[in-house]
């Protein structure tokens, strides 16, 4: 019963929904702060800051335990891999990154953007990663090989925002800078949009079915899709 929010004054909030009240304000990083995640036992939290840094805070004691420092440019995305230690960021210097969280330790370097990246996600499903840029260009990869991505899908010259798996990993969501939220079929790389939001798509999600996505523009308006 717990969210987590960031926010440009610099900080990590946490949240009580039974309380409707902030119960814990984390402080460390000296930039905005965009991005971060909760690991899947729940006393961890991962942020990512323009600062050019990641933060792991251990919730119990309400400290910064480790801050990873790789990427040379703002930090935009961070995210656990499911019932893992693994972290993966991405970053305006163009690259990606994988992280040991418990040793605290970058394992990989994805690169292959030619512009700054905004967004990168796991898929549950199997060992890939996707990832957009401020150009519009959605990069598919294989974990186990960030030498280069296997697959490139321009919906560009517009920025693409952020990008969600479906839970099956078939499906990739996209929000796009031009209004549209794009379905990027992962198999074949067939794209289709919906069109429904009168500015920036900022996010996108699938519900734990995947039968329906969300999305959030803004234009202030939050659509759901089925």
């Amino acid at each position: 019963c717990k969210l987590a929010t960031t926010s440009g004054d610099t900080t990590v909030r946490l949240w009580d929904f039974p309380l409707g009240c902030c119960v814990l304000t984390l402080s460390g990083h000296n930039q905005p702060t965009w991005g971060c995640s909760f690991h899947s036992c729940g006393h961890f939290l991962a942020s990512c800051s323009a600062d050019r840094t990641v933060k792991l805070w251990d919730l119990n004691s309400q400290r910064c335990w480790s801050t990873l420092r790789r990427h040379t440019a703002s930090v935009n995305s961070v995210g656990f891999l499911p019932s893992s230690n693994l972290l993966l960021t991405c970053s305006s210097d163009k690259t990606l990154c994988l992280w040991d969280g418990r040793l605290g330790v970058c394992t990989a370097t994805f690169h292959g953007h030619q512009h700054p990246c905004n967004h990168a996600t796991f898929s549950q499903a199997a060992d890939v990663v996707a990832s957009c840029d401020s150009r519009g260009v959605i990069n598919l990869w294989d974990v186990r090989r960030p030498e280069s991505p296997m697959t490139a899908v321009d919906v560009g010259p517009l920025a693409a925002n952020q990008v969600a798996f479906s839970p099956s990993g078939n499906l990739l969501a996209v929000a796009s800078g031009d209004s549209l939220v794009r379905l990027v079929e992962v198999n074949s790389c067939a794209v289709s949009g919906l069109t429904g939001h009168g500015g920036s798509v900022h996010s996108v999600t699938f519900d734990h079915q995947g039968e329906t996505v969300m999305s959030a523009g803004g234009d202030g308006v939050i659509n759901v899709w089925s």
